[in-house]
């Protein structure tokens, strides 16, 4: 049996809800969720509430027994508070450190019951996952991003080049405590699965112990009915899903815009994170959204012909899964750890490369047939990474590894 800690919905709760369809889910500790409404209310509420509510709605762990489920409230809304005011100093490290902390700490108050294994994310577990060892129990990990100390590195470089495009940063006097704490789960852990190899990757580059790594792609629950869709906008119409800033490659979202004028037209969903400045450049060319709420996101889908996400850095971006299973052609980076084939589903091009990437979207403009092969490749792609799947691979590598045949 396996105990669960993790903060926040991290992919709706795919973990525990796969452990439970296997019968291995002991418990699931986290920080605040939604139970289940009545289908009446809870339509309400999406439509009619403010985006906050619809947000926290959509923290339903699905097919988790309620008593299987451990929360802390009072612990999630602290976080929360103390998330948002560090947000304007451009870092957040203090309220995850104490948040990890935290959970790690009531989670081991209360035990872990008849569980022989727990499963942890990258800095909220570090306690657990001691703990687990030294009650001889198997102790797995995962890196949901790039180590922070690559991201770090990569993230500098584009303030560097696009300084009046960030927020101005303090010294983050906790940064240091965050990183090794992210390698003190390393050394830890039994096994760290990664959603991709730019993770392992980066794991590799920081020394970390690559050995224990094992790279497992997500899945994603594809929609109820993904009809072939058509090429039938003019101009191209262009999607980019998540947070608009320098992480996401914005930049260069705002250069392909500005070079493919009339041929496409661009639009991005996601809370903005860029300084007015550098939103008044973005607005004059790509149509900002601000965030939309999850339940709302798959009209955008719908909207769009091509999904584009230049990410700087990620771990397995689930945005471009969930494009693929729309029928969109992604164009994305190799940091974004998407599994996009490279000229069969989309294309992969190089970070920082607004060249290629208006390339690429003027190629799709210009040939339909080169699009609908595409859209179709994307469908079939996505199938291969349905949640179900995910369990497969998922449990195929945990089982291996619990049992020392990694």
């Amino acid at each position: 049996m396996v105990v669960v800690a993790q903060l926040g919905a991290r992919m709706h709760y795919a973990v525990p809800a796969i452990l439970q369809r296997s019968g291995m889910l002991e418990r699931l500790y986290t920080d605040i969720y939604a139970p289940p409404l009545p289908k009446p209310m809870q339509k309400f509420a999406i439509r009619y509430g403010p985006a906050s509510l619809r947000r926290w709605l959509g923290r339903v762990p699905a097919d988790i027994p309620e008593e299987k489920i451990v929360s802390f409230p009072a612990m999630g809304l602290e976080y929360y508070r103390r998330r948002n005011s560090t947000a304007s100093h451009g870092f957040a490290s203090a309220a995850h450190l104490w948040a990890g902390k935290e959970l790690c700490s009531r989670s081991i108050n209360r035990g872990l019951g008849s569980a022989d294994c727990v499963y942890t994310f990258n800095t909220a577990g570090l306690e657990l996952l001691q703990y687990a060892r030294m009650q001889g129990a198997f102790a797995a990990m995962e890196q949901t991003v790039a180590p922070g100390i690559v991201e770090e590195k990569l993230l500098d470089a584009e303030r560097s080049d696009y300084p009046q495009w960030a927020h101005s940063r303090g010294k983050d006097s906790h940064w240091s405590a965050y990183t090794e704490r992210e390698q003190a789960e390393w050394e830890t852990a039994n096994l760290i699965l990664c959603g991709s190899e730019f993770v392992r990757d980066g794991i590799r580059a920081t020394g970390g112990p690559v050995d224990r790594c094992r790279v497992v792609p997500y899945g994603i629950r594809l929609p109820a009915t993904t009809p072939a869709k058509k090429l039938r906008h003019w101009p191209l119409r262009v999607l980019t899903v998540g947070a608009v800033g320098l992480r996401k490659g914005a930049p260069y979202v705002l250069a392909a815009a500005r070079s493919l004028k009339g041929t496409a037209e661009f639009r991005m969903a996601g809370q903005i994170d860029v300084t007015p400045y550098a939103q008044k450049l973005l607005s004059e060319h790509v149509n900002l959204l601000g965030k939309v709420p999850r339940s709302e996101i798959h009209s955008e889908y719908a909207w769009a012909d091509v999904f584009l996400l230049p990410s700087i850095c990620e771990g397995s971006a689930t945005v471009c899964y969930e494009a693929l299973s729309h029928g969109l052609p992604v164009i994305t980076t190799p940091n974004s750890g998407s599994v996009v084939c490279d000229g069969i589903d989309g294309f992969v091009v190089p970070i920082r490369n607004a060249k290629a990437i208006a390339d690429r979207v003027e190629r799709l403009a210009d040939d339909p047939d080169l699009w609908a092969t595409m859209s179709a490749n994307a469908l079939s792609r996505a199938s291969e990474f349905t949640l179900e799947k995910y369990g497969e691979r998922l449990m195929s590598v945990f089982e291996s590894c619990r049992l020392g045949r990694c």
